[in-house]
């Protein structure tokens, strides 16, 4: 599946949605009535008004990652900006004895043979308590620093605060919803899913983006899966 862009709301989506505004109001104020465990996030109604803004919201974050260089710095403003964290910064928790060994598709994008050491990094990208993404990492150790590789080889520090000062490019090669709130069409009158009586259900996991990083005169040195999970809604549902 190609990139899925942001573009402008045509007149008619904003017309068909408002409908959908005005009753959700009313279904959202009173679902969030609902006490939730204080382990859990908060519950979304699971009202079309619900669907449409868990699309805006994963299109909006889908938006931000194709803009920014950074995945990690891009989680950091949305961790501090939808308060899911009191200390709203991302922390990468690494995930060790899952290697994954660099195939010939990533060493194709990595532009490097069979002899060219390639080390895999896996991590989970947290804010607090919350795991907002989950990444694999296969990069060049010969295209950073010393310092760098021993910071990535000894810690948990995120790979992208860890690059940072090599001035990095990402070139997203796939950027994919694995979650569709509304039916295709939905905007052209395909009737919407009914309201459902309890909260509603995100899947594990709602977008996934596969990237590759560069240095500035364009020589790759990373390539990235990551797979964005349901806890970067874990917000109170939009009124």
């Amino acid at each position: 599946m190609g990139l899925h862009a942001i573009t402008t709301v045509p007149l008619r989506i904003r017309a068909r949605a408002l409908p959908l505004l005005a009753a959700g109001l009313v279904a959202s104020l009173a679902f969030a009535s609902l006490p939730a465990r204080a382990d859990e996030a908060p519950r979304w109604p699971d009202t079309a008004f619900s669907r449409l803004a868990a699309l805006a919201l994963v299109q909006t974050l889908n938006a931000d990652l194709l803009a920014n260089a950074s995945a990690t710095l891009t989680l950091d403003r949305w961790c501090a900006a939808h308060r899911l964290a009191a200390q709203p910064v991302i922390v990468a928790d690494r995930v060790r004895g899952q290697d994954k060994p660099a195939d010939a598709e990533i060493r194709a994008l990595l532009n490097v043979d069979a002899n060219e050491p390639v080390r895999y990094r896996r991590v989970r990208l947290t804010c607090g308590e919350r795991v907002l993404s989950e990444a694999d990492n296969w990069y060049l150790p010969d295209r950073l620093t010393p310092a760098m590789n021993e910071t990535l080889e000894t810690t948990d520090t995120s790979f992208g605060r860890v690059v940072k000062p090599l001035d990095f490019r990402r070139t997203t090669l796939a950027s994919r919803l694995l979650w569709q709130p509304l039916p295709e069409g939905w905007a052209m009158g395909t009737p919407l899913p009914p309201a459902g009586p309890g909260a509603l259900e995100f899947p594990a996991f709602l977008l996934e983006h596969r990237a590759v990083l560069t240095l500035p005169d364009g020589t790759p040195f990373s390539a990235l899966v990551e797979s964005y999970t349901r806890q970067v809604l874990a917000f109170p549902p939009p009124h």
